[in-house]
């Protein structure tokens, strides 16, 4: 079997984020994979520039970049109770590419945040947006780190076992679901 193409995705874009750090962890966790991290410098969606230009080239790339992987994990902060801008908007300009490339995407979305929810909200909006996407949620124990702040020791790992834990087994659960297919 080829190499699997894991991509991620933080909806966040703070290069020290905890959900950068969490999405860190998930790769070493679901183990030999060709990882690329998605950027999410894109602009803000706006309909006169896409009549104006089409698609910006950097979205296009985030699309392919979607096509091409074999898995997606996603994982984002929750800000004011809700999915962050930064991703909402790749979210909504993939959308506006030619085809789906979320279409039957094998995704894990989980989420690091200050709050003691551990941005239980935003994990939600984001499964919902990713629904009408046609994205396969792939099911297990939600990964939603609470108390970020204090989760992750000075290397950037996660400090709690529990944590660690279920990352291990919603990361096995996303490679069987990959190669059981």
């Amino acid at each position: 079997m080829a190499q699997l193409k894991l991509l991620t995705i933080s909806g966040s874009l703070r290069k020290g984020s905890f959900n950068r750090m969490l999405l860190t962890e998930a790769v070493a966790a679901f183990g030999d994979a060709d990882h690329t991290d998605a950027d999410l410098h894109l602009p803000l969606y706006d309909g006169d520039l896409e009549d104006a230009e089409g698609v910006p080239s950097a979205v296009q790339t985030l699309a392919d970049q979607i096509a091409a992987a074999d898995a997606v994990v996603i994982s984002a902060p929750e800000y004011n109770k809700g999915i962050s801008g930064v991703l909402k908007n790749a979210l909504d300009w993939v959308s506006r590419t030619e085809s789906n490339p979320w279409a039957n995407k094998p995704t894990v979305v989980m989420s690091a945040a200050a709050g003691r929810t551990g941005g239980e909200t935003q994990l939600f909006m984001t499964m919902q947006c990713l629904a009408q996407l046609q994205v396969h949620l792939v099911p297990g124990p939600g990964i939603m780190v609470a108390g970020a702040f204090d989760a992750f020791d000075d290397d950037g790992r996660l400090k709690a076992d529990s944590y660690r834990e279920a990352l291990a087994k919603r990361m096995a659960l996303l490679r069987a679901e990959i190669t059981s297919s």
